[in-house]
């Protein structure tokens, strides 16, 4: 079993387009047009903070599961004496002292409360407790391409790391026990927490690239964080032709760094529809974006090693 994990240095590159292709080519039957065999995988949403890889591949639930994160100062009324000594405390001006039913109390804001525990210290009367916050949920769902695990983390929520950490490792061991020869993620955007967790364990990272004057410079980034892991890597652009000088630069940086170009994406306004209509870009197999994309993915299987 191998893994496959799409990256961009930021937002909107394609990178889940890609994904969504990848999944509709792995599993639809060979043919004189497409002759790569269809190849069973489970795929994964990494970007738990913006989830969107379901819109595109029409997930059915099969299990829901509270995901917690953290812990939460929880004041009991009938204990707080509303001393303040909580408020003067806590350094993130999450728990303030207000009149309630004629009585001073202790009341917190639970966006802004970071778990520190400072105020349950503080408290001469033992008012306030920590107790585990639920931030988000995970899902296991099927897919016409295969099983799918995707999250959904609640606005403003912490530890998106662990909760890739969790949805990654559903789907491995559903992988292993199913012998499913590749799980395939969609990452997260940036260089962040979440993006190692999504890296961790992979054998190869595919990391779209778009030819804007940041664009070389996005790449460098996730390059980097790619490279410090140790984790084999592979560029593909999107949108090539609308910036060629900025695709000759992507194509330098990869040259220079021995990193292997997998091909280049044309900006085609079949993706947009596509994305619009809810279903991968290569379930219309005629267009430029759609034939770019196919060759990608013979080159991705070539190198992970599943054809000669």
């Amino acid at each position: 079993m191998k893994q496959l994990v799409v990256l961009s240095g930021k937002g909107g590159t394609g990178k889940t387009s890609l994904v969504a292709a990848f999944a509709h080519l792995a599993a639809r039957p060979p043919s004189d047009s497409h002759p790569s065999p269809v190849t069973r995988l489970v795929l994964v949403d990494a970007d738990v903070d913006a989830a969107n890889l379901e819109l595109v591949l029409q997930p059915t639930p099969l299990e829901e599961h509270e995901f917690t994160g953290g812990d939460l100062a929880v004041v009991e009324p009938a204990l707080c004496d509303g001393c303040g000594a909580c408020e003067e405390i806590c350094r993130f001006d999450a728990i303030a002292v207000r009149l309630g039913n004629g009585f001073p109390r202790a009341a917190v804001e639970a966006l802004a409360c970071e778990g520190c525990a400072a105020c349950t210290y503080a408290c001469p009367r033992q008012a306030i407790q920590m107790v585990p916050q639920v931030v988000g949920k995970w899902f296991r769902s099927a897919t016409p391409f295969g099983p799918l695990f995707h999250a959904a983390l609640q606005p403003g929520a912490e530890n998106s790391g662990k909760l890739v950490t969790l949805v990654k490792q559903m789907a491995r061991l559903l992988a292993l026990d199913e012998a499913y020869p590749l799980v395939l993620v969609d990452g997260p955007p940036g260089i962040g927490c979440p993006v190692i967790s999504a890296v961790a364990g992979a054998d190869m990272a595919l990391m779209v690239a778009e030819p804007s004057m940041a664009g070389i410079h996005d790449l460098e980034r996730i390059w980097g964080v790619v490279d410090h892991f140790g984790i084999r890597s592979a560029v593909v652009i999107n949108k090539a032709d609308i910036y060629p000088e900025g695709s000759q630069r992507i194509e330098t940086f990869c040259r220079e760094r021995g990193v292997a170009l997998l091909g280049k994406i044309p900006f085609d306004l079949a993706v947009t529809h596509a994305m619009t209509a809810g279903q991968p870009v290569t379930a219309d197999s005629g267009g430029a974006a759609a034939r770019a994309m196919t060759a990608i993915w013979h080159q991705v299987l070539y190198q992970l090693g599943e054809t000669a």
